[in-house]
């Protein structure tokens, strides 16, 4: 196989000589400049098969160097990776915004993960692409507050834990900026997200998550619970997440992830990571008209329509538009329809019961069996790229 060219981009010359050395020992070429401006004539001319770019440059800041290399179709295609000194949340965003494909923190926590990524996008290590590796990641999310997606992600965790026996499920609330979850199945300890990102990378490794993720018995899953209060949240390592899942995934055999309305550059690659993504609406025209477009970002932000699990939840009563309308507006499937439940969903949650335990007979114990079955399914046919 042909040495790979990557252009590394970086005015620190420290960082630059040894980010060069660790490519190097991948046998790739690797080009160098610390201006974005050259940048530019050595990524038109030279057409590197990736570019590597600390964002703040002197005379070209990393967002207009890749919208230049974006607009030009000599380098509109280059995979493109930030890696930055910055933990500011917002340049994350303008970074991806611009056309980046990943951001990472400088860091030596983060160099082995940058290596990996660069390794899959590259495809270094063999000739036809690696499978994805560890536990099936399956994320929910919602475009608008009170549709339940909160009590359908721990339901159908719990679900998919009875039924794949033998397989250890962990529960996850990166809900900002309080999580729910952990009153919907009555844990009150002092573990949640927060604590964990604030502990060294090296201790959070899938060891750690096996002995000390609390164990959740009624609930068939173990759960890292969310953030407990505001403040709590703000001391939230948002640059620690992405290991914390690698960690997860690595430990169990599904890991849920409730992201809630949280769609953010916190959120965003968890959800480009994960094997399905379970998008909730309601019935009413508010949320559908939300919910298509946050369809639509994340259809252009390169999520196929086949990693979709789309949730229809009656929460809040018989009104509003049909499963057909819907599914017209979203262009979209619903596969999973769940019927109005009147009280009984918010009375199982508040003894902290699972609804299939609490109403076994419902008509939507059955919906959430068979989902959870579906669910399992379509992210194992995703994992292996069967469509």
């Amino acid at each position: 196989m042909a040495s790979k060219k990557i252009l590394l981009v970086d005015s620190d010359v420290a960082s630059r000589d040894y980010i060069s050395r660790m490519l190097e020992k991948k046998q790739c070429t690797v080009m160098e400049t610390s201006l974005g401006k050259e940048a530019l004539i050595i990524a038109w001319r030279d057409r590197p098969d990736l570019i590597l770019a600390d964002p703040v440059l002197s005379d070209l800041s990393g967002e207009d160097l890749l919208r230049k290399l974006r607009n030009d179709q000599r380098s509109a295609g280059i995979p493109a990776i930030a890696f930055s000194r910055d933990p500011d949340p917002e340049r994350k965003y303008a970074c991806l915004g611009a056309g980046f494909n990943e951001y990472f923190l400088k860091s030596s926590e983060t160099i082995p993960l940058l290596l990996k990524k660069i390794d899959n996008l590259l495809d270094l290590e063999s000739e036809t692409p690696a499978k994805p590796t560890g536990g099936l990641l399956i994320v929910f999310l919602s475009a608008k507050g009170g549709t339940g997606a909160s009590s359908l992600c721990a339901n159908l965790a719990m679900t998919i834990g009875l039924r794949q026996k033998g397989s250890r499920v962990a529960l996850v609330d990166s809900v900002l900026p309080i999580g729910s979850i952990a009153q919907i199945v009555g844990y009150d300890g002092a573990l949640n997200l927060v604590t964990v990102s604030g502990l060294p990378a090296e201790q959070t490794n899938a060891a750690y998550f096996k002995q000390q993720l609390p164990s959740i018995s009624v609930w068939h899953c173990n759960l890292l619970a969310g953030s407990p209060n505001p403040q709590g949240a703000t001391s939230l390592r948002a640059d620690r997440i992405g290991q914390i899942v690698e960690a997860l995934r690595s430990a169990y055999d599904f890991v849920l992830i409730d992201i809630g309305r949280a769609l953010s550059p916190i959120s965003l690659p968890i959800i480009q990571q994960a094997d399905l993504v379970s998008l909730v609406a309601g019935t009413d025209l508010g949320s559908v008209s939300l919910t298509k477009t946050v369809w639509e970002f994340l259809r252009a932000q390169g999520i196929p329509a086949g990693k979709m699990f789309f949730i229809l939840n009656r929460a809040v009563g018989l009104e509003g538009l049909t499963k057909n309308e819907i599914e017209a507006r979203l262009g979209l499937d619903v596969k999973m329809a769940m019927p109005y439940l009147g009280g009984n969903f918010s009375l199982a949650n508040n003894q902290h019961i699972p609804f299939t335990k609490k109403f076994p007979n419902d008509t939507a114990a059955m919906v959430l069996q068979e989902s959870a079955k579906q669910m399992a399914n379509q992210a194992q046919r995703v994992r292996e790229g069967i469509k």
